[in-house]
């Protein structure tokens, strides 16, 4: 396939000429943590209140999974959708392309909150509207941690070298996603749905 420009550098380029917007545009790797643990605290506890820990944990597990379901379908099918317009160009560049093009910009590597939390918010209502409501909390918790996970797992397959075996396969793939062929390999923090829907890198 085509390879495209590709930066190793951990230069961070200027994307907007407003300062403001340029500054909501980056966002050091710990932020989502300050942000997101109390709201994760607040629903592990609204639904250990409702449901017992057992039931909890049920709901939570669930919450998981789909995030990670969902991690897939977002990376693949909206960040890795291509417009033809120059409008969709720039949109596209600002929410994914610059991160292929820089993609060890460390102020860029995790969800800004200006993005995360009107996304975490439209989940939220989209699932109250959805699940029962003594699921929401638990299955609410799992989602929100499985996407908090993913944002310090992305910013570690940048930034950090592993010695366990499980975290350098992760790695791998996803450096493969990077640097070999952006087609495949859209799972972040698993592969499981590449093996699922066949976009997983072929073994050699």
């Amino acid at each position: 396939m085509k390879k495209n420009f590709v930066s190793n550098s951990q230069e961070s380029i200027r994307m907007f000429k407003n300062p403001l917007f340029e500054s909501l545009s980056k966002v050091p790797y710990y932020v989502p943590l300050i942000v997101y643990i109390p709201v994760i605290c607040y629903f592990f506890w609204a639904s250990i209140r409702t449901n017992g820990f057992l039931i909890f944990l049920a709901h939570l597990f669930l919450g998981l999974l789909i995030w990670t379901f969902t991690e897939y379908v977002l990376h693949r099918f909206v960040f890795h959708f291509y417009p033809s317009s120059e409008w969709g160009k720039r949109v596209h560049f600002i929410f994914h392309g610059v991160h292929h093009d820089y993609p060890n910009d460390a102020q860029r590597l995790v969800m800004p909150p200006s993005a995360s939390i009107p996304l975490a918010a439209a989940f939220y209502f989209l699932f109250m509207w959805m699940l029962p409501v003594n699921l929401l909390d638990g299955f609410f918790a799992g989602f929100i941690l499985g996407y908090l996970f993913y944002d310090m797992t992305h910013y570690m397959l940048h930034h950090a070298q592993f010695k366990n075996g499980v975290w350098k396969r992760i790695k791998q793939h996803h450096m493969l996603h990077h640097y070999d062929d952006s087609t495949k390999g859209y799972g972040v923090t698993s592969a499981l749905w590449d093996k699922i829907f066949g976009s997983d890198f072929l073994k050699k």
